[in-house]
């Protein structure tokens, strides 16, 4: 596969992108689901202030690339991005299933889970804080802490 030009983002808001497409590759699938709620996440994140149509293609194409997490974990910066990551990894994985009968968290993804908590080395009670809120409370309120969170790393 050949790599596609670069997108118009920074390398860091390329490697958290790529991180949480390689949680949603857990599972050896690319659910539409995940795909859109990643697209949608990142372009209101990365461009507000556009429609965000070209930018969602340019993000598509690395979606599709399945990078080994190792790699990746390794050029977070900041605890802060750490979490971010736990938390975007989170609910990628928890946002769809395959078939009606599997869990939304199937088991490949929570092996990929729990290997992505073990790279973090985040200490457990920031761990179970992060599950709490991705968990709990509304999918707005989620979404609204997590457009917080990455307008912060974003600008930081």
């Amino acid at each position: 596969m050949q790599t596609p030009p670069p997108p118009s983002i920074t390398p860091r808001q390329m490697n958290l992108l790529r991180i949480v497409a390689s949680m949603a590759w857990a599972d050896g699938e690319l659910a539409t689901e995940e795909v859109n709620l990643m697209l949608d996440r990142f372009c209101s994140l990365f461009a507000p202030d556009t429609d965000g149509q070209q930018l969602q293609q340019e993000l598509r194409d690395y979606i599709m690339q399945n990078i080994p997490l190792d790699e990746l974990i390794r050029q977070l910066e900041t605890q802060e991005e750490k979490e971010l990551v736990l938390q975007l990894g989170y609910e990628v994985i928890s946002s769809s299933s395959r078939t009606p009968d599997e869990p939304k968290i199937n088991a490949e993804e929570a092996a990929a889970y729990q290997k992505l908590v073990q790279l973090l080395n985040l200490p457990e009670d920031a761990v179970k804080r992060i599950e709490a809120e991705a968990s709990g409370g509304t999918s707005e309120g989620i979404v609204e802490k997590m457009a917080q969170k990455l307008e912060k790393f974003i600008k930081g």
